[in-house]
């Protein structure tokens, strides 16, 4: 809850103060001109940081590593820009931040402080991790365990009606009417 009043009404509150001192000093055009300057700069740090991530993010996927350090940098580049959409200094203070890599590495170290220091951030990864994750967050299976017999209320292969198959075949007679090509455009 006090999370909620920071952010909807403890922020908002600064920007404006902060907004009204600069307006006068620099006038209301010029103030004006400034958050729009931001939000430009902000957009175009924000198109080029994402895309050289999602670059580097393929990369190690290609590699078959994990990217940790990328999708991270990807979730910050996410926030930040939207911090940037908001009209305010402080918040563009802190949105153009996030998008410079060097200053991007400060975000990442407390972030990984905070995941690493609370049990409930914790993600592991890995077939295992995640079928035993399924496995407990479910009263009622679907399908076999890793033994490989069924559950209990789980129908055998024999036993599910030919309408749940999909569709194989690239003849149009196999299709349902509702998904027969139409002439024309």
């Amino acid at each position: 809850m006090p999370w909620l009043l920071i952010l909807f009404v403890v922020v908002p509150a600064l920007e404006l103060y902060v907004l009204i001192q600069i307006g006068t000093v620099i006038g209301a055009m010029n103030t004006f001109l400034l958050i729009l300057g931001t939000g430009i700069l902000g957009s175009w740090l924000a198109k080029n940081q994402g895309l050289a991530t999602w670059r580097a993010l393929n990369q190690r996927f290609s590699q078959g590593q994990i990217p940790g350090k990328e999708l991270m940098d990807g979730a910050i580049i996410l926030v930040c820009a939207a911090l940037l959409l908001t009209p305010g200094v402080i918040t563009d203070v802190i949105g153009l931040a996030g998008l410079i890599p060097v200053t991007r590495a400060g975000f990442r170290n407390v972030l990984s402080a905070l995941f690493t220091a609370n049990p409930a951030f914790r993600v592991s990864f890995g077939a295992g991790s995640v079928y035993n994750a399924y496995r407990g967050s479910t009263s009622q299976q679907s399908g076999p365990d890793p033994s490989g017999t069924p559950h209990a209320g789980t129908e055998s292969p024999q036993e599910a009606s030919l309408e749940d198959e999909p569709i194989v075949s690239g003849s149009a007679k196999s299709r349902p009417a509702h998904m027969e090509p139409t002439s024309g455009v």
